[in-house]
């Protein structure tokens, strides 16, 4: 996929927005950070691309959006990034341990379809179950290198603003499973755990909500409320530019998965990007 095409993908998304709209999009689309984000890059770079994602409309909707993010990764040698997968923040090592501390940002939920360009979840299914705002997380990563093809890792994110939304940890068992001149191929494990804040905002259902929505009341406790496995292949084709494919599925755990707004227990998701490095 060419440059010019790349550019094609993104001019109707934002054809006729004013700088009002997509300043407050694009700042916050620098925040926005995955589940257990990418091992951090030594010395300095600049990292810029596009391409699509595929999801669910929101976790544990049957139904998919597309979506055209942008791909921005700046580091620094002194361990400063700012990026679209983990914020900004600072990440180091020592030995085969790494750390990052980051700001970042977690989207918000609305009860009725959103966009494809939209930062936040959305599906008609959940009318009057309200509109849950995004946070402003802080973000504690580790990872740790127990031998070549096994990297731990381990994620917080806790909310400092909207903190009713809950904080939630992220565990993962990460491994390169090839690695050549052109090619890496890399495959990951990850289980999540959410605080009652968190599983009630996402996958409970208040008296209120059950009166507007028509859904039945649902606590939502604490505990494990997803299990995800993603492969990651990244082609190289010169030191520049490369294309990156991911694939994968989520399945929802525990109170999550027999919540009445999930219609979906088990979500593919999927994306293919395309990069240039400076």
């Amino acid at each position: 996929m060419r440059n010019f095409e790349l550019r094609h993908q993104f001019l109707p998304s934002l054809s006729g927005r004013t700088l009002k709209k997509i300043l407050p999009g694009a700042l916050l689309a620098l925040l926005v950070s995955p589940v257990l984000a990418a091992e951090p890059q030594q010395g300095s770079g600049l990292t810029l691309g596009g391409g699509v994602d595929v999801t669910p409309r929101y976790s544990g909707s049957n139904e998919n959006r597309v979506t055209t993010p942008l791909v921005f990764d700046y580091s620094m040698r002194n361990g400063f990034f700012v990026s679209t997968t983990q914020g900004i923040g600072y990440g180091n090592s020592i030995g085969n341990l790494d750390y990052s501390t980051a700001l970042s940002y977690r989207a918000g939920r609305k009860d009725h379809d959103v966009d494809s360009d939209s930062l936040n979840d959305g599906s008609d299914n959940l009318r009057g179950m309200g509109d849950v705002k995004g946070s402003a997380l802080g973000v504690l990563g580790l990872g740790y290198k127990v031998t070549d093809w096994l990297h731990l890792q381990f994620q917080a994110e806790v909310p400092f603003s909207e903190r009713d939304n809950g904080a939630a940890l992220h565990f993962g068992i990460l491994s390169p499973l090839y690695s050549g001149s052109k090619d890496t191929l890399t495959m990951a494990l990850t289980s999540s755990w959410g605080t009652s804040d968190y599983m009630q905002t996402y996958y409970g259902v208040s008296s209120s909500q059950s009166a507007a929505s028509g859904f039945a009341p649902y606590d939502a406790g604490t505990g494990i409320y997803a299990w995800s496995m993603n492969v990651d292949w990244t082609h190289k084709f010169n030191q520049d530019w490369s294309v990156v494919a991911a694939t994968g599925f989520t399945q929802l755990a525990g109170d999550a998965r027999n919540s009445p707004i999930v219609q979906r227990k088990a979500s593919p998701t999927g994306s293919l990007k395309v990069t240039y490095s400076f």
